[in-house]
Order: C-alpha cells, then sequence, then structure tokens
C-alpha cells in the first residue's frame, strides 16, 4: 500500500480519536457544570447547562459520520475496526451523559425554588464530585490508551452505587420526617439516580477502551452490590 495513504488512513483514525477527546471534554464539563449548579443552586448556571446539550448532539452525529465514512471507504481490520467502533459506542455514551447532566439542571432549576435540604443536598454534592472524578479517569484512560486505567474504573463501580442507596435511604427518611418535603425529596431522587447512571456510563466507556485495547471482552460480570433502586 502506498506510505501516503497508510499515513493518511493513520492520520483519519488519530482525528477521530480526537474528536472523541474533544466530545469527553465537552461531556465532563456538563457533568460538572451541573454538580456545580446544583450544589450553588445557581439558576444561570443550570440554564446554561441545559443550553448546551445540543452541542454533544452535534458532536455525536459528527463523529458517528466520520467513523461510518471511514468503515466504508477503508475497510479497516483487527485493531483499526475496533478504535473506529470504539469511537461510536463512546460518543454514544457521552452523549447520554450530557443528557443526564441537563435533567440534572432542569431539576436543580425547580429545586432552586423550594427551601434547602443541607445535609442532603451536600450528599448529592459528594456523589457528584465522585462521578465526575470517574468520568474524568476513564476519558484519560481512553486518551493515553492505557488498560490498566480503564479496569481500574471498572473495578470501582460500586462506590457508585454505594453512595446511590445511602443517599436513598437518607432521601427517604428525610421525606417521610416532613411530607412537606416530599415533593423536593423526589426531584433529588431523580438528580442522584441520573447520577448513578452517568457512573454506569463511565463505566460502559471503560469496557470499550478494554475492548478496544486488548480485543477481548471483560469476561467476568461488572462489579455490582444489591440495589435498593433495582
Amino acid at each position: 500500500m502506498n506510505e501516503h495513504i497508510v499515513r493518511s488512513y493513520e492520520e483519519e483514525l488519530n482525528q477521530l480519536a480526537a474528536e472523541v477527546v474533544r466530545m469527553g471534554g465537552l461531556a465532563e464539563a456538563q457533568v460538572n457544570d451541573s454538580i456545580t449548579a446544583f450544589a450553588r443552586r445557581d439558576v444561570p448556571l443550570a440554564q446554561a447547562v441545559a443550553g448546551k446539550d445540543e452541542k454533544l448532539d452535534v458532536a455525536e452525529a459528527d463523529i458517528e459520520r466520520s467513523a461510518i465514512r471511514l468503515i466504508a471507504l477503508r475497510q479497516p481490520m483487527a485493531n483499526d475496526l475496533r478504535r473506529a467502533v470504539a469511537a461510536m459506542k463512546i460518543a454514544m455514551n457521552l452523549e447520554r451523559c450530557g443528557d443526564l447532566a441537563k435533567n440534572i439542571a432542569k431539576r436543580t432549576l425547580i429545586l432552586a425554588e423550594a427551601e434547602p435540604a443541607g445535609p442532603v443536598t451536600r450528599s448529592i454534592e459528594r456523589m457528584g464530585k465522585l462521578v465526575g472524578a470517574r468520568l474524568k479517569e476513564v476519558l484519560d484512560a481512553y486518551t493515553a490508551s492505557e488498560v490498566d486505567r480503564a479496569i481500574a474504573v471498572w473495578t470501582r463501580d460500586t462506590e457508585v452505587d454505594e453512595h446511590y442507596d445511602s443517599l436513598f435511604r437518607e432521601l427517604l427518611t428525610y421525606m417521610m420526617g416532613d411530607p412537606r418535603t416530599i415533593t423536593a425529596g423526589a426531584h433529588l431522587l431523580f438528580v442522584a439516580k441520573n447520577l448513578e447512571r452517568i457512573g454506569d456510563h463511565a463505566t460502559n466507556i471503560a469496557e470499550i477502551v478494554h475492548y478496544e485495547i486488548t480485543g477481548r471482552e471483560i469476561i467476568s460480570d461488572r462489579p455490582k452490590m444489591d440495589s435498593l433502586s433495582s
């Protein structure tokens, strides 16, 4: 094969990965901003998060289009094919993270008008920071092509579940203690659930990175605990 064509092909794959990294940065910022807006009851920031979701939709569509074009025209094999498919799958998970961040922002706009729920809000903020860190770690693993870092995210999936289950109990106690808090408590539950789902998407991305690099799926079951949400 002509060296120029090979170099161009490699450049296309690298460009596709770069697009995923840029999209990852957008998704990470959306998630972190949604958590900050929630913790500070920051209405303008929550509105900004809700308004930026379209950027992630466009980014996912662009990545899917580029990957399909590359597969159709280049007909990649083995590792190269995994790189193209992984880009599409990761973009899909990042788009969902953006949707969940938007949902958190919308709940924040409602909660900003309710009475503050101090201790519960701080618990949710802690969970949000944990989830944000997971997303950053797995995106760093993808950028650096480091399978061990991806596996480290995958094996710590239960930490997010444990936070959610603890929050679930805390919120039930909060709502039972004062029926007037039930409406706000329901919105807080949705915020916590959205964070748990972002954590699941980070774990999905870890599995995709592992497969892209090794060509093998993770055989053992995902390390889940029995969850009250199931």
